[in-house]
């Protein structure tokens, strides 16, 4: 089959390698019909690959058609239509029973000290082949897979494994009240995403912060309040509290992760890391890491007193220098984590229908095959083309 492989620092590439097979009488074999690129795909195109190998295949946002089942499996057959979650979760240990799939017991990778393994995302979640390729085997057939009805386009379903719920989760994490106020921080298609659920959960006032034009303009065009960082700079926070009543808004919401403009200092040392032998590099990304703090540092100032910050944007660093003075003085609650995918299904599979309240018909920016996904990867880090969203056919 064909599939998207990591080959090295910025270098992905299309190649041919073996179908998978069913391995345990639980998997199911999905021949791919739509696959994501995501945000923190760039993670592994940039930064880490201390924590991956030559040909690993990469991508975490997939959705096809079942093609085979193993013995044991009963909750799908041959031809259903399924969303493969990005966490590889079993669906019945005490994490999975309490809605923590992202920690699943089953499958977290204790060599590493991480949760729950993911799909196509480095030796540190398990090195589970991804889903930018034509064929993907799944564990947990009964449990994990998520059927959805023929006939809309992929479209419609696709953003379920990983940006829906993962916007979804950020909000309900933000914890706004109705009729409250919440920034994001970023706005690419988890940012943006999040703009859209807050809206539609009652935020009254939703600010978008980002300093890429397109994305800030797509963001206005859907009735959020847009700041401009490029041309606000530090005086981003004023703009905040003059949307907010003075205050600052109740939530921030941090969707930009370890990829934030910032620091020219973590940014070198990233770079560095990037350059040593993978064995040296992974000791220093798991005890010394840094990453690029602005974001979050941002998002302290910005917040309100006694409110709260949530962060989606993945961070990798190990000594990371948190203000922890202003964060206490200001009372303010933080709650992060990976998306626990399946936990969010039943609030998020009801908003799918034709009335689209979410706008996720249309959603994507880029469709294009998966032999271009080099490209597409290079487009998305480099964030031209007014690239939010990206979805590869196979």
């Amino acid at each position: 089959m064909k599939a998207l492989t990591w080959h090295g620092r910025r270098d992905v590439r299309v190649d041919t390698v073996p179908d998978p097979v069913l391995r345990d009488p639980t998997d199911v074999l999905v021949e791919v019909t739509t696959t994501g690129l995501c945000g923190s795909d760039l993670h592994l195109y940039e930064v880490l690959g201390a924590f991956l190998d030559e040909g690993d295949i990469l991508g975490h946002e997939a959705m096809g058609v079942v093609r085979e089942v193993g013995s044991a499996v009963h909750a799908v057959g041959v031809g259903d239509r399924v969303v493969v979650p990005f966490n590889v979760s079993c669906g019945t240990c005490r994490m999975c029973v309490n809605g923590l799939q992202s920690q699943c017991e089953t499958t977290q990778v204790r060599a590493y000290g991480t949760g729950a393994a993911l799909f196509g995302y480095t030796k540190l979640y398990g090195q589970v082949p991804g889903g930018q390729a034509e064929l993907l085997r799944v564990p947990f057939g009964n449990t994990l897979p998520v059927v959805v009805p023929h006939g809309p386009p992929d479209e419609r379903y696709v953003l379920l494994s990983d940006v829906l719920p993962t916007a979804w989760q950020a909000v309900e994490y933000a914890a706004v009240p109705p009729g409250g106020s919440v920034a994001v921080l970023g706005l690419g298609p988890i940012g943006d995403m999040c703009t859209r659920i807050a809206r539609h959960r009652g935020a009254a006032t939703v600010i978008g912060v980002d300093l890429v034009p397109e994305r800030l303009e797509r963001a206005r065009a859907n009735g959020v309040d847009t700041l401009d960082l490029a041309r606000l700079g530090s005086r981003v926070v004023d703009a905040a509290r003059d949307l907010t009543d003075g205050r600052g808004p109740h939530a921030v919401i941090d969707a930009v992760g370890m990829e934030a403009h910032g620091s020219p200092a973590a940014t070198a040392a990233q770079r560095m890391t990037s350059l040593l032998p993978d064995a040296l590099a992974a000791r220093l990304m798991t005890r010394v890491g840094l990453d690029r703090l602005h974001a979050l540092h941002l998002a302290v100032d910005m917040v309100r007193r006694g409110g709260t910050i949530s962060l989606s944007g993945v961070y990798g660093g190990m000594t990371d220098p948190l203000p922890m003075l202003t964060m206490f003085d200001k009372q303010l609650c933080l709650r992060m984590g990976q998306a626990n995918v399946l936990r969010w299904m039943d609030d998020l599979l009801p908003l799918l229908g034709d009335g689209d309240p979410l706008g996720v018909d249309g959603f994507a920016t880029h469709h294009l095959p998966l032999a271009e996904a080099p490209a597409a990867y290079e487009m998305f880090q480099r964030k031209q083309d007014g690239v939010v969203k990206v979805l590869l056919k196979p």
